[in-house]
């Protein structure tokens, strides 16, 4: 398992975004060299975790439980096999696009430690917006993306810290749960019903999950 890409955005004008300045950092492109990565402070305050990289949605995006956002290679060749063109990395607006790593069944409170120092947990799976579809340009992406149920993982920093491409990726902890990405992902889009059983993830999960789940059984009652 090792980090294929390093991937970094920068703020762009474009007509698909909601952002008030119509920019997006979403178009992420590989870079070479040492990237620094560390918590960025709360959603709405901090953006990306990684040095150097643009999120401007701060409203949806970026944030402690969002730093830094993951898609495995593998995922990226399957959909350039849907769609019939070549996927660059970095153009899911992921910063590290991985290889012999499964990304969305890893665990919620997952970590990986990355190179000699970076430790990172797995929180949630990436909802896909409107920005996103307009990026790809394909009719019905947000549907499309959902329905693959394969999102890819936020993460968050436990220990900051310099990566760049060729890092191994070690798992250095799996919980005893069965709350994976793509469990989570389908409980906060598809599959209301599951949102009770995202809770055994604790509070490794994203606040903003563990606060649909529990709206969700306090309906029930």
């Amino acid at each position: 398992m090792k980090l294929l890409s390093m991937n970094l955005g920068r703020p762009t004008v474009v007509d698909h975004t909601d952002h008030p300045d119509g920019v997006t950092g979403i178009d992420k492109r590989p870079v070479d060299g040492p990237v620094r990565v560390a918590a960025p402070g709360p959603k709405g305050v901090g953006a990306s975790g990684v040095a150097g990289d643009a999120v401007c949605e701060t409203r949806h995006h970026g944030g402690d439980h969002q730093a830094v956002y993951a898609f495995a290679r593998e995922d990226l060749d399957d959909w350039e096999g849907e769609l019939g063109r070549p996927l660059a990395s970095g153009t899911f607006g992921e910063n590290l696009t991985t290889e012999g790593l499964d990304v969305s069944g890893a665990k919620i409170g997952e970590r990986w430690r990355i190179g000699s120092e970076v430790v990172l947990e797995v929180t949630s799976g990436r909802i896909p917006c409107t920005t996103f579809q307009g990026h790809l340009g394909e009719k019905g992406w947000v549907r499309r993306f959902t329905r693959k149920g394969a999102p890819g993982a936020y993460l968050r920093v436990i220990e900051p810290g310099e990566i760049r491409a060729g890092d191994p990726i070690e798992i250095v902890h799996r919980p005893d749960h069965e709350v994976t990405v793509a469990f989570q992902f389908r409980a906060v889009t598809t599959e209301r019903e599951l949102l009770p059983r995202l809770l055994a993830a604790g509070d490794a999960l994203h606040p903003e999950a563990i606060e649909k789940a529990q709206a969700y059984l306090a309906r029930q009652t």
